[in-house]
């Protein structure tokens, strides 16, 4: 990202909530979805959603100057775009903007983070979280984890893996992809207990229940299992604090048969902490969303990992901008 020069810089990225929001508001209201199939007049629209008229007239209007509607005497459609990415029932829907909602909610908080420290109104247990909430996230996971799990199995030596074991792996999204590339693969995914249902449904729609079996658990408190030729930590380090981290990779790492890779793919920070954007940036969305977590530098995580017995450590750098770290057990 191109650093900030300009006042008028500054003030745009300032201002850039307003059309978030506005998508967002749109989005759950389910505007796209009323819209879906035939014309229909803002007035018509609010009393759908119950909703005042006069307001979602303006609301609607915004949308239109965004491409995201069109207007032809009073009558409001989809766009072709919105009707492909904003429509739930689309195959092509934006599954990732239900989370982003409930995201916004947790930065509205962040000044008020800041001064305490921790998060507010924090659920103490993920596993306690509605199902709703769990479903969008697992949905804005899966919807980068297919392609990211695809661009791993092709950056690894997977010919004599026999048994996998993804960690807090959610939708199975990144064992789908190990087993794309070696279908002599058996993948354990382990993760809570209210994520495990939505984590069969995505094995079922995938086809993959003689392959792929499911375990539920805290990673912190129970047992991994062993015999794994691979363990994956997809997106799950920057929830802990480094103590938790420290027992997580142990467990990891004694989880593997000897020869076994553990992957931890996560944001990896310079030593100071400054870059990347993403990842400094991703620290705060840690403080507004969790009790203690954090984006760690590679050093760090590279400690934990020597401290668990792992050698051969090296960072593989994707294509696209992500970045994973690699342990072997001798």
């Amino acid at each position: 990202m191109k650093k900030i020069e300009q006042p008028a810089e500054l003030m745009d990225i300032v201002n850039g909530f307003r059309l978030s929001r506005i998508i967002l508001t749109a989005h759950e209201l389910r505007i796209f979805d009323h819209l879906n199939g035939k014309p229909c007049s803002s007035a018509e629209t609010a009393s759908r959603i119950v909703a005042d008229r006069r307001a979602t007239d303006r609301l609607m209007n915004v949308l239109v100057s965004l491409g995201l509607l069109d207007k032809q005497q009073d009558l409001f459609t989809n766009s072709v775009f919105a009707g492909k990415y904003l429509v739930s029932s689309s195959p092509d829907f934006l599954l990732g903007l239900g989370h982003t909602a409930n995201l916004w909610r947790k930065w509205s908080t962040l000044t008020e983070v800041i001064t305490k420290g921790t998060a507010l109104d924090l659920e103490d247990d993920f596993n306690e979280r509605g199902f709703s909430w769990i479903e969008s996230f697992i949905a804005a996971m899966h919807a980068r984890g297919v392609a990211q799990g695809r661009e791993l199995a092709s950056m690894l030596e997977l010919s004599k893996t026999k048994r996998s074991l993804d960690v807090g792996g959610g939708s199975g999204a990144f064992t789908f992809g190990f087993i794309e590339k070696n279908p002599a693969i058996r993948g354990v995914i382990f993760d809570l207990p209210n994520v495990v249902p939505v984590t069969r449904k995505y094995i079922d729609k995938a086809n993959l229940g003689q392959s792929v079996v499911t375990v539920a658990g805290d990673y912190l408190s129970d047992d991994l299992g062993s015999g794994f030729d691979l363990v994956l930590m997809s997106a799950i380090i920057h929830i802990n604090n480094p103590e938790e981290n420290r027992i997580l990779i142990k467990k990891g790492a004694d989880a593997l048969s000897p020869g076994g890779q553990l992957v931890i793919m996560d944001h990896l920070m310079s030593e100071d902490r400054t870059e990347p954007l993403q990842g400094a940036v991703f620290a705060i969305n840690m403080l507004v969303g969790t009790k203690h977590g954090d984006t760690y530098t590679r050093d760090e995580i590279g400690g934990w990992m020597k401290a668990a017995g792992l050698g051969g450590i090296k960072t593989l750098d994707s294509p696209t901008g992500v970045q994973y770290i690699i342990g072997i057990k001798s």
